[in-house]
């Protein structure tokens, strides 16, 4: 454990974003959310038009700017991060909808405006596995040559049937696929999973957790299921009044899932972030910051860590 901790610059029990951009880069790095303009193939008919069951009207994107000028947007979101973090490295975050649903004309145009800016020392694309090709693979090889560059995938959970109910719409061989051609160009993976989802229960929580680490992905991030009141999980929830997460029981299952993690994977998130004038429930959704103080106090009492598990995933 002492070892395990030397190496986490907060003093925490698993290895944060924060750490690992602070040890790449020497100091605090933020970043900027930006909405690219994009759409989404499980929005514009190509899947389907109803997109995933918990995704809200801004695709996932409610803290980003959505001025659709991108230079306007990394400006205004470089204001607004100096003044909160008194930092001037950024990493330029695509993360509404789907950002590389189109051809790489369009990916080029939007993406280099952000890398050629001085003080953006990287940029992370949150995307579906279905949405790349040949063309797309090769150019995001050729900027991981020329950025700090990670990659999202929306996997969400790797129960099919949960995948049916929220219309996530694609399979999970896909999305194997997709990180192995990631992989092959060492591109950074982050993967989302979401804990919550309609009828799971905590195995099938931690299997999702298992698998990922297994992939041994880059990174990943936890989402707590809230509905929002602009999303079709709210008329779903009305409908089927399905069981939501207790805060403590998230707080345990997150608590557990970190510590099936190898040690070296980059944990992003421990939560979810709800819009507040939004939000429906979980109620407890609305405060983030508790939420992860209770996951940290909750470690240290289970004296568990990223790692401690890790072995037990190895069959």
């Amino acid at each position: 454990m002492n070892n395990m901790r030397g190496k986490m610059l907060s003093g925490k029990r698993y290895n944060t974003l924060n750490d690992e951009l602070f040890r790449k880069f020497g100091e605090k790095v933020s970043k900027i959310a930006i909405d690219g303009g994009f759409t989404c193939p499980n929005r514009d008919g190509t899947i389907s038009s109803y997109g995933c069951l918990f995704c809200n009207e801004k695709g996932s994107g409610d803290f980003s700017s959505a001025l659709y000028d991108i230079d306007k947007e990394i400006n205004n979101q470089i204001k607004i991060n100096q003044r909160k973090w008194n930092t001037n490295k950024f990493i330029a975050y695509f993360q509404a909808f789907t950002n590389t649903y189109a051809d790489v004309e369009t990916l080029k145009k939007k993406y280099e405006i952000c890398i050629t800016r001085e003080n953006v020392v990287g940029l992370a694309v949150a995307t579906r596995p279905d949405s790349f090709t040949e063309e797309i693979y090769d150019y995001l090889e050729e900027l991981n040559d020329r950025t700090f560059l990670w990659v999202e995938l929306g996997l969400q959970t790797v129960n099919e049937d949960t995948s049916k109910l929220i219309n996530r719409g694609y399979n999970l061989d896909v999305y194997e696929e997709c990180i192995s051609e990631l992989k092959k160009r060492n591109i950074k993976v982050v993967t989302h999973l979401i804990f919550g989802l309609p009828y799971e229960d905590k195995t099938d929580m931690l299997n999702s957790v298992k698998f990922v680490a297994n992939t041994n992905t880059w990174g990943i991030k936890f989402h707590s299921l809230y509905i929002q009141t602009d999303s079709r999980l709210y008329d779903y929830y009305i409908a089927n009044q399905f069981k939501l997460l207790t805060k403590e029981e998230y707080v345990d299952i997150v608590a557990l899932a970190i510590s099936y993690l190898p040690k070296e994977m980059v944990i992003h998130r421990l939560t979810g972030d709800a819009n507040k004038k939004l939000l429906f429930k979980p109620e407890w959704c609305s405060d983030k910051l508790s939420v992860i103080s209770s996951i940290d106090k909750r470690l240290k009492e289970l004296d568990l860590y990223q790692g401690f598990n890790y072995n037990n995933n190895m069959e």
